[in-house]
This record gives structure tokens, sequence and C-alpha cells, in this order.
């Protein structure tokens, strides 16, 4: 594993899924601060999506040396972006 970067800080694309949950942990492991972002675009099954609070508070409490490290989780609603043009995403 590699040392952890004291001063440095990663921004993680948590979708709340088990992929992106390793991710955040391997960055959890390696950085000082770790920020997460997840995007709401009108997902058919936001089963993931509703999710990401609950795992990150597991995590917290699962790694308290973590805890300290992991920093805001911010959630982007980007539904209207299919207003823009022909998309593959579902629109509401």
């Amino acid at each position: 594993m590699s040392p952890r970067r004291t001063d440095e800080h990663a921004l993680v694309l948590f979708s709340g899924g088990q992929d992106s949950t390793v991710c955040l942990a391997w960055a959890l492991q390696r950085y000082a601060r770790v920020e997460t972002v997840g995007f709401d675009y009108g997902q058919r099954h936001a089963v993931e999506l509703a999710a990401r609070p609950r795992i990150l508070d597991a995590l917290r409490r699962t790694f308290p040396q973590w805890a300290p490290r992991l920093g805001a989780d911010h959630v982007l609603d980007i539904r209207s972006f299919g207003a823009l043009g022909d998309t593959a995403m579902p629109t509401a």
C-alpha cells in the first residue's frame, strides 16, 4: 500500500455502488482529505444513489480513522441536462 499523502486532497466520483465504494476506500487510505460527488440524472434505478448516505455513515463508524478525512459529500442534480438535446439519459 502507498503511504498516506498528508497534504493532498482527492475527489471521488461516488455512485454508492460497489465499485465506487472500493475507490473511495482506496482514496481514504492514501489522502489527507477526500470529498465525494455523485450525479442525479434521473436514474430509473436510483438504489445506489439512495444508499450513498448510509454507506458514508457506515464507513465513518466501521473505520473511525477515516472519519476525519472524509469530507463533504456533493450530489449534483443534472436531470435538466436532458433538455439540451438528444441523449441516452432517461427523462423524468
